[in-house]
């Protein structure tokens, strides 16, 4: 048997792990990391909860640290195209046959009372992964909530919860205050926490589950400033000011992800002793790369993929075209999954669009684009049902007008097939 075989058999055993939905909790992780001579003990770790903006504040403070000459672990989720995007080394994703030594220890582990889940199963690779490599700092980020996530299992150095709207309420909680509560439960006793949280409500509850371990909080409005100029923006936090700083992932709201990854490192420095210059979170806030976030694939025709799939994200992109796309002609291909309010989404976004081509992402959760036409035929007129994202990006480019923008959104599984078709992995 080949060791391509050896990874697809993994992947094809890990993903119908999925049939079994989401159990949070965290006494099989426990049994699964004891049995592996709990790997997440052996290197530093940040702790990134929150709606949306976590995978980029991760990203930025992986970049930094890398830049800072730490050898550095990423952890984020989902992936867009390959499983391995989850798990990353010093910048690089890990190999084939890392996924499939990984997993077999994992498997190995995997023997309490309830078995893992794909994420746990999944986080428990990254941790062991990371252990092996000899990663100095890791950076995680949670799969859902904080409190009972599958991550939750570590004793971070710093916890970061960049923002809280209502998602996946069935888990978490249907309102924002309950939502705020598991993402603060990801706060450890005296354990700094950097909070970007808005909402009275989620900051009332963040703050008090803070005060009540003795957990220093940094908000961001309050203890973080930040003033945008033409050129980009400066920020102070916490004995660290610097200005000129700039992002090279697009949108406003790339800012605050970027000042909270500032405030993170200025924690860092004078809490943990990490040697991180002001010139190099310059460099390194100005050269992370996040795909599939308003990322510019093409310019002929200019084509940008974003994986905007809740309210938070949708108004995030909204505000990108108001700011950066105002007046110009937009060709939308989008598909959405079953779990998410598409009318909503497309009160939004659509009035923006002169065009609309709907797919169907290849997973079951996808809604079938066919009962989506109607809906965002009272937007735009000027609605296609094209089931394939490879055909629909191919259409989509080839007949859009001169200086039209094509525009791949509202499904992270979309997103990723999208990226797929026109940059391959």
């Amino acid at each position: 048997m080949t060791m391509q075989s050896d990874y697809e058999r993994c992947l094809d055993t890990m993903y119908k792990l999925g049939r079994f939905g989401i159990i949070l909790g965290l006494d099989t992780m426990e049994g699964i990391l004891e049995r592996l001579g709990n790997p997440e003990k052996k290197f530093t770790v940040i702790h990134v909860a929150g709606t949306n903006g976590k995978g980029s504040v991760a990203s930025y403070l992986t970049r930094i640290l890398g830049l800072s000459g730490y050898r550095t672990g990423l952890y984020t989720s989902p992936h867009l195209v390959r499983f391995n995007e989850r798990i990353q080394v010093n910048g690089e994703m890990i190999t084939d046959e890392e996924v499939v030594a990984s997993y077999n220890r994992v498997e190995a582990a995997n023997v309490g009372e309830r078995s893992g889940t794909f994420f746990e199963l999944t986080t428990a690779m990254a941790f062991d992964l990371f252990a092996e490599k000899e990663v100095e700092v890791a950076v995680i980020e949670t799969g859902m909530g904080g409190r009972l996530d599958a991550t939750n299992i570590v004793s971070p150095v710093l916890s970061i919860i960049t923002n809280v709207s209502l998602e996946h309420k069935d888990h978490l909680g249907d309102t924002i205050a309950k939502i705020a509560y598991e993402k603060a439960g990801i706060i450890k006793e005296e354990i700094p926490a950097i909070v970007g949280v808005r909402q009275a409500s989620a900051i009332g509850v963040v703050e008090e589950t803070a005060r009540e371990i003795n957990a220093p909080v940094i908000r961001l409005g309050r203890d973080i400033h930040i003033r945008r100029s033409a050129s980009g923006f400066s920020c102070r936090c916490n004995g660290i000011a610097i200005s000129d700083l700039t992002t090279s992932l697009l949108g406003k709201h790339q800012v605050e992800n970027a000042a909270l990854a500032v405030a993170a490192c200025a924690v860092l420095r004078r809490e943990n002793r990490f040697n991180i210059a002001d010139e190099t979170i310059r460099e390194g806030l100005a050269s992370t790369f996040w795909p599939g976030r308003l990322e510019r694939v093409s310019s002929t025709p200019e084509t940008i993929i974003d994986g905007a799939h809740n309210p938070a994200a949708i108004k995030a992109l909204v505000s990108y075209l108001e700011d950066e796309q105002k007046g110009r002609e937009i060709t939308l291909v989008t598909g959405i999954l079953d779990d998410k309010s598409y009318q909503k989404m497309f009160a939004n976004l659509l009035p923006f669009c002169r065009r609309v081509i709907l797919v169907q992402a290849q997973t079951e959760r996808s809604i079938d684009p066919e009962s989506m036409r109607s809906d965002a035929g009272k937007y735009v007129k000027n609605v296609m049902v094209i089931r394939d994202i490879d055909e629909a990006i191919t259409s989509a480019r080839s007949t859009a007008r001169e200086g039209e923008l094509v525009l791949v959104a509202g499904s992270l599984y979309v997103a990723g097939e999208a990226r797929a078709a026109l940059v391959g992995n």
